[in-house]
């Protein structure tokens, strides 16, 4: 059976238990057309890179599907229909990814690193830089600001 990568964006006001509905719906579909859901990832709700139907952020939502032609045509039908689904994409992969996506890679990367930031405390190894300059980069807190030459310049 094609393997496919399915990604859709709900909008924002939903509650993310109304997600999970509208994916279960979306599972029930290819179940029912013949096909199998290998693995589903729930991104959060994120900013939209431009609005969208008045939207500037939505749940994003991936599903790795095994199924015929026939069952994906259904599901695209379905949430083209679908008023809570602003945006999709359907594409057909070779083999399916069977580690975390991408963006649940960079999730995880991130709460660790937040982790290591909060237990890592004051940073005692940083040499004293003294006072900060002006405009110039250098110290001019001991000279008298320059006033205008006679020629106009400073």
């Amino acid at each position: 059976m094609p393997l496919y990568e399915h990604v859709y964006l709900a909008r924002q006001d939903l509650a993310p238990a109304q997600v999970e509905a509208l994916t279960e719906g979306f599972t029930k579909i290819i179940t029912e057309g013949g096909g199998q859901l290998a693995s589903q990832e729930y991104w959060g709700l994120r900013s939209i890179a431009y609005r969208i139907a008045k939207n500037r952020k939505a749940h994003y939502v991936l599903l790795n599907i095994e199924a015929p032609a026939a069952a994906v045509q259904e599901l695209e039908r379905q949430a083209s229909l679908s008023e809570d689904v602003i945006r999709y994409m359907t594409i057909r992969v070779d083999k399916l990814e069977t580690e975390p996506s991408a963006m649940m890679r960079k999730a995880e990367k991130r709460d660790r690193e937040d982790g290591e930031r909060s237990e890592r405390g004051d940073r005692g190894d940083r040499p004293d830089r003294g006072p900060r300059g002006g405009f110039g980069g250098g110290d001019r807190g001991d000279r008298a600001p320059r006033s205008f030459d006679r020629q106009g310049g400073f």
